[in-house]
């Protein structure tokens, strides 16, 4: 089952997935203009996931969140429940203190597996059952209602993601925030700014004392952080694309082909080349 709504004035639009067979998404490919924020529930038996190429568990009983730009596929989608939104129908950006989500929920590289316990998950049933109500209910109120149900799922997505995460809220928050405000900033700068030292400057902070509130919450490191975006990105580039090598170093703010073949060696345990050759021998031997 796949459930569409389409703001014909603004071009926002908002799907449900439920027992959709083959449910999965391409981005530098077929669904390259459609923008989509993904949160997919995962009620049955423990199955893989592959995000940009590679594969992860997705728990059983589980949330994950994936952003627009990003490639997926279930291995069993049948029994996946999915919600997609593009930034037309909301902006989370533009709402960010409805819903306190931005740089946290939707993330290009740590991709959040939200546990759900029973109660979770009688609360997540019961709301996909209203959503499917009003998908079917066409009326002059119809998208205020469904715009409504989107707003308190992913306000009850971050609050769930939040308990493991960041769970002394009244000492964390700011700090929660500042992390948040760093994610979102190397999503949006990540291909001109490399260095650790530009992010701590636009948030008014040293590298240092950035690096030591990471270190609070038990996250990577701001660098590490960086480094990892910069080569999920490079991944995705020779993936999907036939950009050439040198072209994927530019677009990546590298200025040497030796230079970026390096640094992709050590994030990625293998060059470039070898890289997108691994992918066309895997893709033959299936």
């Amino acid at each position: 089952m796949k459930l569409t709504l389409r703001e014909e004035n603004t071009g926002g639009e908002l799907l449900l997935f439920k027992e959709e067979a083959g449910f999965d998404r391409l981005f530098f490919t077929r669904d390259r203009f459609n923008k989509y924020f993904t949160i997919a529930w995962n009620p049955g038996e423990s199955q893989t996931v592959t995000i940009d190429g590679t594969e992860y568990d997705f728990p059983a009983n589980s949330l994950l969140t994936l952003l627009f730009n990003q490639s997926f596929r279930f291995k069993n989608s049948e029994n996946i429940v999915a919600w997609q939104f593009n930034r037309e129908f909301y902006c989370i950006i533009d709402h960010d203190s409805e819903v306190s989500c931005v740089g946290f929920l939707f993330s290009s590289t740590d991709h959040l597996f939200v546990p759900l316990n029973d109660l979770a998950q009688q609360k997540l049933k019961l709301l996909s059952d209203v959503f499917i109500d009003e998908f079917k209910t066409s009326d002059h109120i119809q998208n205020e209602m469904l715009l409504v149900l989107l707003k308190r799922l992913i306000i009850y997505v971050t609050r769930l993601a939040k308990v493991g995460y960041a769970p002394v809220k009244k000492l964390q928050d700011e700090r929660f925030h500042i992390i948040r405000k760093f994610n979102l900033m190397v999503e949006a700068n990540f291909k001109s700014e490399h260095s650790v030292s530009f992010y701590a400057e636009q948030l008014c902070k040293s590298p240092k004392t950035l690096s030591n509130l990471f270190a609070i919450f038990n996250q990577k490191t701001p660098s590490q952080i960086i480094q990892e975006r910069i080569t999920v990105e490079a991944k995705r580039l020779l993936c999907y694309t036939d950009r050439s090598v040198k072209h994927i170093t530019f677009e990546l703010g590298f200025e040497d082909v030796s230079y970026f073949s390096n640094f992709f060696k050590k994030n990625a345990g293998a060059s470039p080349s070898d890289f997108r050759s691994s992918l066309k021998v895997a893709k033959e031997g299936k």
